[in-house]
Protein backbone atom coordinates (compact mmCIF):
# COMPACT_ATOMS: atom_id res chain seq x y z
CA UNK A 1 0.00 0.00 0.00
CA UNK A 2 1.37 3.82 -0.95
CA UNK A 3 1.25 5.73 1.96
CA UNK A 4 1.33 9.03 1.03
CA UNK A 5 3.50 11.34 3.57
CA UNK A 6 3.29 15.35 3.10
CA UNK A 7 6.52 17.57 2.61
CA UNK A 8 6.22 18.74 5.75
CA UNK A 9 6.33 15.58 7.21
CA UNK A 10 9.27 14.34 5.37
CA UNK A 11 10.95 16.96 6.62
CA UNK A 12 9.75 17.02 10.49
CA UNK A 13 10.80 13.78 10.36
CA UNK A 14 14.16 13.83 8.38
CA UNK A 15 14.64 17.31 11.10
CA UNK A 16 14.37 15.55 13.78
CA UNK A 17 15.09 11.80 12.97
CA UNK A 18 17.62 10.36 15.37
CA UNK A 19 19.74 12.78 16.02
CA UNK A 20 16.84 15.08 17.61
CA UNK A 21 17.15 12.12 20.83
CA UNK A 22 19.88 12.87 23.70
CA UNK A 23 20.96 9.53 25.05
CA UNK A 24 18.34 8.59 27.75
CA UNK A 25 19.53 9.33 31.68
CA UNK A 26 22.76 10.62 30.50
CA UNK A 27 21.76 14.19 29.57
CA UNK A 28 20.24 16.28 32.89
CA UNK A 29 16.64 15.26 33.44
CA UNK A 30 17.34 12.04 31.51
CA UNK A 31 14.96 10.66 28.68
CA UNK A 32 14.30 12.38 25.11
CA UNK A 33 15.57 16.13 25.50
CA UNK A 34 14.69 18.74 22.83
CA UNK A 35 12.32 16.33 21.27
CA UNK A 36 8.69 17.37 20.07
CA UNK A 37 6.47 13.88 21.58
CA UNK A 38 4.39 12.55 19.02
CA UNK A 39 1.65 13.99 20.37
CA UNK A 40 0.69 17.37 20.26
CA UNK A 41 -0.86 17.72 23.35
CA UNK A 42 2.42 16.60 25.07
CA UNK A 43 4.83 18.54 23.19
CA UNK A 44 8.01 19.17 25.60
CA UNK A 45 9.32 22.83 24.99
CA UNK A 46 13.28 22.23 23.53
CA UNK A 47 13.91 25.83 25.67
CA UNK A 48 12.31 24.60 29.05
CA UNK A 49 14.16 24.78 31.95
CA UNK A 50 16.20 21.24 32.86
CA UNK A 51 18.07 20.32 35.99
CA UNK A 52 22.06 19.88 35.58
CA UNK A 53 24.06 16.92 36.52
CA UNK A 54 25.20 18.23 40.09
CA UNK A 55 24.89 21.55 41.73
CA UNK A 56 26.19 24.01 40.06
CA UNK A 57 28.89 26.83 40.84
CA UNK A 58 27.47 29.56 38.13
CA UNK A 59 23.87 30.33 36.92
CA UNK A 60 25.32 32.24 33.72
CA UNK A 61 28.49 33.03 31.42
CA UNK A 62 29.71 36.21 30.01
CA UNK A 63 32.30 35.33 27.48
CA UNK A 64 34.52 38.23 26.65
CA UNK A 65 36.54 37.43 23.20
CA UNK A 66 39.30 39.80 22.41
CA UNK A 67 39.02 39.72 18.76
CA UNK A 68 41.84 39.62 16.77
CA UNK A 69 44.28 38.18 19.72
CA UNK A 70 45.95 40.84 21.59
CA UNK A 71 49.21 40.37 23.02
CA UNK A 72 49.04 38.79 27.06
CA UNK A 73 52.81 39.36 27.16
CA UNK A 74 52.37 42.49 27.23
CA UNK A 75 49.53 42.58 29.39
CA UNK A 76 49.45 40.28 32.23
CA UNK A 77 52.16 38.06 31.33
CA UNK A 78 55.51 39.92 32.95
CA UNK A 79 58.84 38.13 31.38
CA UNK A 80 62.15 40.22 32.54
CA UNK A 81 64.18 38.14 30.36
CA UNK A 82 62.69 39.02 27.42
CA UNK A 83 63.24 42.91 28.41
CA UNK A 84 66.75 41.85 28.50
CA UNK A 85 67.28 40.08 25.51
CA UNK A 86 65.02 42.59 23.44
CA UNK A 87 66.77 43.07 19.91
CA UNK A 88 68.81 39.64 19.89
CA UNK A 89 67.62 36.72 17.79
CA UNK A 90 65.38 33.96 19.33
CA UNK A 91 68.07 31.68 21.00
CA UNK A 92 67.21 27.81 19.26
CA UNK A 93 66.63 26.41 22.70
CA UNK A 94 63.36 28.11 22.87
CA UNK A 95 61.85 27.28 19.60
CA UNK A 96 62.48 23.69 19.87
CA UNK A 97 58.86 22.06 18.59
CA UNK A 98 57.23 25.11 17.42
CA UNK A 99 56.53 25.33 13.47
CA UNK A 100 56.54 29.27 12.64
CA UNK A 101 54.11 28.82 9.78
CA UNK A 102 52.89 32.37 9.46
CA UNK A 103 53.75 34.80 7.48
CA UNK A 104 56.37 37.07 9.08
CA UNK A 105 59.08 34.08 10.19
CA UNK A 106 61.13 34.77 13.04
CA UNK A 107 61.91 37.75 13.68
CA UNK A 108 64.14 39.44 16.76
CA UNK A 109 63.24 39.50 20.40
CA UNK A 110 60.65 42.32 20.89
CA UNK A 111 59.88 44.39 24.09
CA UNK A 112 57.13 46.71 23.86
CA UNK A 113 58.03 49.89 25.89
CA UNK A 114 55.62 48.70 29.38
CA UNK A 115 55.38 49.65 33.09
CA UNK A 116 55.04 46.47 34.93
CA UNK A 117 53.27 46.14 38.90
CA UNK A 118 51.93 43.71 41.35
CA UNK A 119 48.52 44.42 42.65
CA UNK A 120 46.38 42.68 45.39
CA UNK A 121 47.87 40.34 47.91
CA UNK A 122 48.05 37.64 45.32
CA UNK A 123 50.82 40.10 43.76
CA UNK A 124 49.47 39.43 40.08
CA UNK A 125 51.58 41.43 37.51
CA UNK A 126 49.94 44.08 35.10
CA UNK A 127 51.31 45.97 32.83
CA UNK A 128 49.97 50.14 32.60
CA UNK A 129 47.98 49.13 29.53
CA UNK A 130 45.40 47.79 31.80
CA UNK A 131 45.65 49.70 35.39
CA UNK A 132 42.09 48.97 35.78
CA UNK A 133 41.28 45.40 35.62
CA UNK A 134 44.70 45.49 37.38
CA UNK A 135 42.52 47.00 40.45
CA UNK A 136 40.67 43.53 40.80
CA UNK A 137 43.62 41.11 40.79
CA UNK A 138 42.36 39.11 43.51
CA UNK A 139 39.27 38.63 41.75
CA UNK A 140 40.76 36.80 38.84
CA UNK A 141 41.70 33.46 38.11
CA UNK A 142 44.61 33.59 35.53
CA UNK A 143 45.32 30.20 33.12
CA UNK A 144 49.13 31.04 31.94
CA UNK A 145 48.74 27.89 29.87
CA UNK A 146 46.69 28.39 27.02
CA UNK A 147 47.26 26.35 23.84
CA UNK A 148 45.73 26.38 21.02
CA UNK A 149 45.82 24.77 17.01
CA UNK A 150 45.91 26.44 14.08
CA UNK A 151 47.92 29.85 13.95
CA UNK A 152 44.68 31.87 11.17
CA UNK A 153 42.12 33.73 13.34
CA UNK A 154 39.12 32.35 11.17
CA UNK A 155 40.39 28.60 12.47
CA UNK A 156 41.35 29.25 15.87
CA UNK A 157 38.09 31.92 16.61
CA UNK A 158 36.18 28.28 15.24
CA UNK A 159 38.25 26.42 17.85
CA UNK A 160 37.47 28.82 20.55
CA UNK A 161 34.06 28.57 20.12
CA UNK A 162 33.46 25.39 19.04
CA UNK A 163 36.08 22.64 19.60
CA UNK A 164 36.28 22.63 16.16
CA UNK A 165 38.91 24.19 13.11
CA UNK A 166 36.06 23.13 10.57
CA UNK A 167 32.54 24.65 10.28
CA UNK A 168 29.13 22.48 11.57
CA UNK A 169 29.92 21.65 15.27
CA UNK A 170 27.87 23.79 18.14
CA UNK A 171 29.83 26.54 20.09
CA UNK A 172 29.74 26.06 23.44
CA UNK A 173 26.43 28.68 24.08
CA UNK A 174 24.30 26.46 21.94
CA UNK A 175 25.29 23.10 24.20
CA UNK A 176 24.67 25.04 27.48
CA UNK A 177 21.38 25.89 26.03
CA UNK A 178 20.42 22.57 25.06
CA UNK A 179 21.82 20.70 27.80
CA UNK A 180 20.11 23.91 30.54
CA UNK A 181 17.14 25.34 28.60
CA UNK A 182 16.05 29.00 29.32
CA UNK A 183 15.92 30.33 32.46
CA UNK A 184 13.66 33.80 30.91
CA UNK A 185 11.22 32.59 28.00
CA UNK A 186 10.94 36.52 27.27
CA UNK A 187 14.22 36.10 26.15
CA UNK A 188 16.91 34.17 24.19
CA UNK A 189 18.68 32.43 26.51
CA UNK A 190 21.86 32.79 24.34
CA UNK A 191 23.07 36.23 23.43
CA UNK A 192 25.93 37.27 20.93
CA UNK A 193 26.82 41.49 21.66
CA UNK A 194 29.64 43.18 19.77
CA UNK A 195 31.23 46.58 19.60
CA UNK A 196 31.99 48.65 16.81
CA UNK A 197 30.72 49.47 12.94
CA UNK A 198 30.42 45.86 11.80
CA UNK A 199 29.38 41.93 12.60
CA UNK A 200 32.54 39.72 14.32
CA UNK A 201 34.51 38.08 11.87
CA UNK A 202 32.93 34.69 10.28
CA UNK A 203 29.61 35.95 11.62
CA UNK A 204 27.03 33.45 13.15
CA UNK A 205 28.84 30.34 12.18
CA UNK A 206 30.50 31.29 15.55
CA UNK A 207 27.40 31.10 17.69
CA UNK A 208 25.67 28.21 15.18
CA UNK A 209 23.65 25.37 17.08
CA UNK A 210 25.46 23.05 14.25
CA UNK A 211 23.64 19.69 14.60
CA UNK A 212 22.01 20.53 17.00
CA UNK A 213 18.33 21.71 16.42
CA UNK A 214 18.61 25.36 15.05
CA UNK A 215 16.45 26.72 18.70
CA UNK A 216 19.76 26.31 20.47
CA UNK A 217 21.90 29.26 18.56
CA UNK A 218 23.10 32.40 19.71
CA UNK A 219 21.15 35.39 18.83
CA UNK A 220 23.27 38.31 17.61
CA UNK A 221 22.31 41.73 19.75
CA UNK A 222 23.11 44.67 17.35
CA UNK A 223 24.24 48.34 19.02
CA UNK A 224 20.63 50.40 18.98
CA UNK A 225 17.22 50.43 20.30
CA UNK A 226 16.44 47.66 18.46
CA UNK A 227 18.89 44.96 19.34
CA UNK A 228 17.54 42.32 17.02
CA UNK A 229 16.52 42.41 13.41
CA UNK A 230 13.26 42.71 11.82
CA UNK A 231 11.58 42.34 15.42
CA UNK A 232 9.73 45.72 15.82
CA UNK A 233 6.06 45.48 14.40
CA UNK A 234 5.52 47.63 10.95
CA UNK A 235 4.79 50.92 10.95
CA UNK A 236 1.50 52.08 11.96
CA UNK A 237 0.69 48.49 13.42
CA UNK A 238 0.52 48.37 17.18
CA UNK A 239 1.05 45.96 19.01
CA UNK A 240 -2.39 45.58 20.65
CA UNK A 241 -3.24 44.89 17.36
CA UNK A 242 -0.72 42.54 16.48
CA UNK A 243 -1.61 40.42 19.98
CA UNK A 244 -4.94 40.18 18.22
CA UNK A 245 -3.81 38.93 14.66
CA UNK A 246 -1.63 36.23 16.92
CA UNK A 247 -4.71 35.58 19.12
CA UNK A 248 -6.74 34.75 16.24
CA UNK A 249 -3.89 32.45 14.04
CA UNK A 250 -2.98 30.95 17.44
CA UNK A 251 -7.19 29.90 17.31
CA UNK A 252 -6.99 28.67 13.92
CA UNK A 253 -3.94 26.35 14.49
CA UNK A 254 -5.45 25.23 17.66
CA UNK A 255 -8.55 24.25 15.90
CA UNK A 256 -6.24 22.47 13.17
CA UNK A 257 -4.14 20.89 15.57
CA UNK A 258 -7.23 19.52 17.06
CA UNK A 259 -8.18 17.72 13.82
CA UNK A 260 -4.20 16.25 13.83
CA UNK A 261 -3.06 15.95 17.17
CA UNK A 262 -0.04 13.67 16.05
CA UNK A 263 1.04 16.82 14.33
CA UNK A 264 3.84 19.49 16.45
CA UNK A 265 4.55 21.74 14.10
CA UNK A 266 1.82 24.13 14.76
CA UNK A 267 2.34 23.59 18.27
CA UNK A 268 6.25 24.61 17.70
CA UNK A 269 5.09 27.55 15.22
CA UNK A 270 2.78 29.25 17.52
CA UNK A 271 4.93 28.81 20.55
CA UNK A 272 7.40 30.74 18.44
CA UNK A 273 5.02 33.29 17.15
CA UNK A 274 4.27 34.30 20.95
CA UNK A 275 7.76 34.21 21.73
CA UNK A 276 8.63 36.76 19.11
CA UNK A 277 5.62 39.12 20.15
CA UNK A 278 6.94 38.61 23.73
CA UNK A 279 10.47 39.83 22.87
CA UNK A 280 9.17 42.82 20.90
CA UNK A 281 8.75 44.38 24.07
CA UNK A 282 11.53 42.08 26.42
CA UNK A 283 14.48 42.66 24.00
CA UNK A 284 14.50 46.35 23.94
CA UNK A 285 13.53 47.28 27.52
CA UNK A 286 16.96 44.53 28.29
CA UNK A 287 19.31 46.78 26.44
CA UNK A 288 17.96 49.84 27.27
CA UNK A 289 20.36 51.73 29.31
CA UNK A 290 17.85 55.20 29.95
CA UNK A 291 17.05 54.24 33.40
CA UNK A 292 20.66 52.92 34.75
CA UNK A 293 22.24 55.80 37.08
CA UNK A 294 25.14 58.17 35.79
CA UNK A 295 27.11 56.72 38.50
CA UNK A 296 26.64 53.37 36.58
CA UNK A 297 27.33 54.28 32.85
CA UNK A 298 30.63 56.32 34.07
CA UNK A 299 31.18 53.42 35.95
CA UNK A 300 31.75 51.57 32.67
CA UNK A 301 33.02 54.73 30.80
CA UNK A 302 30.05 55.86 29.00
CA UNK A 303 30.88 59.46 29.34
CA UNK A 304 33.98 58.97 27.42
CA UNK A 305 33.99 58.32 23.83
CA UNK A 306 36.82 56.06 24.09
CA UNK A 307 35.33 53.73 26.21
CA UNK A 308 31.60 54.29 25.19
CA UNK A 309 30.92 51.76 22.72
CA UNK A 310 32.44 48.41 24.52
CA UNK A 311 31.01 50.16 27.92
CA UNK A 312 27.46 50.19 26.53
CA UNK A 313 27.70 46.54 25.19
CA UNK A 314 29.13 45.10 29.04
CA UNK A 315 26.35 47.19 30.85
CA UNK A 316 23.54 45.43 28.28
CA UNK A 317 25.57 42.24 28.93
CA UNK A 318 25.14 42.70 32.62
CA UNK A 319 21.31 43.62 32.58
CA UNK A 320 20.47 40.17 30.43
CA UNK A 321 22.79 38.20 33.18
CA UNK A 322 20.00 39.98 35.38
CA UNK A 323 17.24 38.76 33.57
CA UNK A 324 18.57 35.00 33.40
CA UNK A 325 19.83 34.87 29.81
CA UNK A 326 22.62 32.00 30.40
CA UNK A 327 24.93 32.67 27.70
CA UNK A 328 26.50 35.66 26.49
CA UNK A 329 29.45 36.33 24.12
CA UNK A 330 31.03 39.79 24.09
CA UNK A 331 33.00 40.29 20.96
CA UNK A 332 35.06 43.79 21.16
CA UNK A 333 35.11 45.30 18.02
CA UNK A 334 37.12 47.30 15.50
CA UNK A 335 38.48 50.56 16.42
CA UNK A 336 40.76 53.06 14.33
CA UNK A 337 43.88 54.77 15.57
CA UNK A 338 46.74 56.99 14.03
CA UNK A 339 48.13 55.14 10.79
CA UNK A 340 44.91 52.64 10.63
CA UNK A 341 41.18 52.53 10.53
CA UNK A 342 39.07 49.60 11.55
CA UNK A 343 41.18 47.65 13.42
CA UNK A 344 41.29 45.02 15.48
CA UNK A 345 43.61 43.60 18.21
CA UNK A 346 45.83 41.91 15.28
CA UNK A 347 49.10 44.11 15.98
CA UNK A 348 51.31 42.90 12.93
CA UNK A 349 52.71 46.21 13.03
CA UNK A 350 52.24 49.29 15.32
CA UNK A 351 51.71 47.11 18.16
CA UNK A 352 52.04 50.43 20.58
CA UNK A 353 49.24 52.47 18.88
CA UNK A 354 47.06 49.33 18.02
CA UNK A 355 47.36 48.17 21.76
CA UNK A 356 47.15 51.50 23.16
CA UNK A 357 43.40 52.20 21.75
CA UNK A 358 42.19 48.88 22.09
CA UNK A 359 43.19 48.20 26.22
CA UNK A 360 41.87 52.05 26.88
CA UNK A 361 38.68 50.54 24.78
CA UNK A 362 38.21 47.86 27.24
CA UNK A 363 40.10 48.66 30.35
CA UNK A 364 37.78 50.41 32.16
CA UNK A 365 34.58 48.57 30.89
CA UNK A 366 35.73 45.59 32.00
CA UNK A 367 36.81 46.77 35.35
CA UNK A 368 33.31 48.30 35.67
CA UNK A 369 31.75 45.28 34.51
CA UNK A 370 33.54 43.44 37.71
CA UNK A 371 32.75 45.91 40.12
CA UNK A 372 28.81 46.35 38.90
CA UNK A 373 28.88 42.27 39.06
CA UNK A 374 30.15 42.46 42.91
CA UNK A 375 28.15 45.26 44.23
CA UNK A 376 24.89 43.80 43.13
CA UNK A 377 25.41 40.23 44.40
CA UNK A 378 25.81 38.84 40.88
CA UNK A 379 29.37 37.84 40.64
CA UNK A 380 29.06 34.90 42.25
CA UNK A 381 26.66 33.32 40.41
CA UNK A 382 27.80 34.57 37.17
CA UNK A 383 31.33 33.55 35.53
CA UNK A 384 33.18 35.80 33.76
CA UNK A 385 35.81 34.27 30.70
CA UNK A 386 38.47 37.57 29.25
CA UNK A 387 40.00 35.08 26.44
CA UNK A 388 41.15 35.30 22.93
CA UNK A 389 41.87 32.90 19.82
CA UNK A 390 45.78 32.76 20.54
CA UNK A 391 48.46 35.51 22.18
CA UNK A 392 51.49 36.92 20.03
CA UNK A 393 55.18 36.11 19.87
CA UNK A 394 57.89 37.19 21.95
CA UNK A 395 60.20 38.20 18.39
CA UNK A 396 58.96 41.20 16.55
CA UNK A 397 57.50 41.46 13.02
CA UNK A 398 57.71 44.42 10.86
CA UNK A 399 60.13 45.80 13.35
CA UNK A 400 57.43 47.62 15.80
CA UNK A 401 54.71 44.22 15.91
CA UNK A 402 54.22 40.54 17.16
CA UNK A 403 53.13 37.60 15.31
CA UNK A 404 50.24 34.95 16.21
CA UNK A 405 51.34 32.51 19.30
CA UNK A 406 48.97 29.61 19.61
CA UNK A 407 51.87 27.80 21.64
CA UNK A 408 51.48 29.77 25.35
CA UNK A 409 49.58 32.81 26.03
CA UNK A 410 47.36 34.09 29.00
CA UNK A 411 43.22 33.84 29.59
CA UNK A 412 41.55 34.72 32.78
CA UNK A 413 38.28 33.89 34.70
CA UNK A 414 36.61 35.63 37.48
CA UNK A 415 33.40 34.62 39.62
CA UNK A 416 32.18 31.92 41.54
CA UNK A 417 33.35 28.63 42.29
CA UNK A 418 36.89 29.38 41.04
CA UNK A 419 40.23 30.16 43.55
CA UNK A 420 40.24 34.14 43.43
CA UNK A 421 44.24 35.47 43.00
CA UNK A 422 45.28 32.62 41.42
CA UNK A 423 47.92 31.73 38.77
CA UNK A 424 48.06 28.28 37.10
CA UNK A 425 50.51 27.04 34.59
CA UNK A 426 52.88 29.54 32.98
CA UNK A 427 55.16 30.11 29.77
CA UNK A 428 58.89 30.23 29.38
CA UNK A 429 61.09 33.16 30.32
CA UNK A 430 60.56 34.71 27.23
CA UNK A 431 56.75 34.22 26.86
CA UNK A 432 56.89 31.87 23.75
CA UNK A 433 55.32 28.58 24.58
CA UNK A 434 53.68 26.73 27.52
CA UNK A 435 56.23 24.46 29.72
CA UNK A 436 53.78 23.17 32.49
CA UNK A 437 50.14 22.37 32.52
CA UNK A 438 48.83 23.14 29.28
CA UNK A 439 45.65 24.14 28.81
CA UNK A 440 43.87 23.98 25.38
CA UNK A 441 40.78 24.98 23.91
CA UNK A 442 38.74 21.98 25.07
CA UNK A 443 39.56 22.18 28.76
CA UNK A 444 38.28 25.52 29.04
CA UNK A 445 35.25 24.14 27.83
CA UNK A 446 34.79 21.21 30.07
CA UNK A 447 35.83 23.50 33.00
CA UNK A 448 32.93 26.03 31.98
CA UNK A 449 30.59 23.18 31.73
CA UNK A 450 31.55 22.16 34.89
CA UNK A 451 30.82 25.34 36.80
CA UNK A 452 27.36 25.50 35.67
CA UNK A 453 26.62 22.03 36.75
CA UNK A 454 27.14 19.62 33.84
CA UNK A 455 29.57 16.86 33.19
CA UNK A 456 31.30 17.33 29.72
CA UNK A 457 31.45 13.87 29.17
CA UNK A 458 27.50 13.48 29.96
CA UNK A 459 26.66 16.26 27.88
CA UNK A 460 25.71 13.99 24.75
CA UNK A 461 23.56 14.44 21.33
CA UNK A 462 23.13 11.37 19.44
CA UNK A 463 23.59 12.22 15.81
CA UNK A 464 23.98 9.50 12.97
CA UNK A 465 24.21 6.50 15.69
CA UNK A 466 26.94 9.15 17.49
CA UNK A 467 27.13 10.20 20.72
CA UNK A 468 28.13 13.70 20.25
CA UNK A 469 29.38 16.19 23.26
CA UNK A 470 30.96 19.93 23.48
CA UNK A 471 34.48 19.14 24.14
CA UNK A 472 34.35 16.02 21.13
CA UNK A 473 36.85 13.58 21.94
CA UNK A 474 39.35 15.74 24.21
CA UNK A 475 38.93 17.67 27.39
CA UNK A 476 39.77 17.69 30.51
CA UNK A 477 38.54 19.50 34.00
CA UNK A 478 41.26 22.15 35.22
CA UNK A 479 40.50 21.55 38.49
CA UNK A 480 43.19 23.44 40.15
CA UNK A 481 41.26 26.28 39.33
CA UNK A 482 38.34 25.09 41.08
CA UNK A 483 37.79 26.17 44.58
Amino acid sequence: MLIKTSRREWLRGAAYGMGGFAVSGMMPGGGWLGVPDANAANFVDPLAPKEPHFAPKVKSVIWLHMDGAPSTLDLYDYKPELVRLAGQEVPESFLKGIKTSTQGGVGKLFASNRSWKQYGESGAWFSDWVPNIAQHADKLTFIKSSVTVGATHDISILKLNTGDVSPGRPSLGAWITYALGSANPDLPPYVVLYSGKREPRAGSVNWSSGFLPAIYQGTAFRPGAQPILHQAPPDLIGLQQQRDSFDLLKKLNEIRAAERPEDTELQARTRSYDLAYRMEASAPEAVDLSKETETTKALYGLNDDATKDYGTVLLRARRLIERGVRFIQVVSGPLDFPGAENRDWDAHSKLEQNHSAHTRAVDKPIAGLLADLESRGLLNDTLVIWTSEFGRTSYGQSGDGRDHNPWGYTQWLAGGGLKHGYSYGQTDEIGLKTVENPVDTYDVHATVLQLLGLDHLKTIYLRAGRAERPTVVYGKVVQDILA
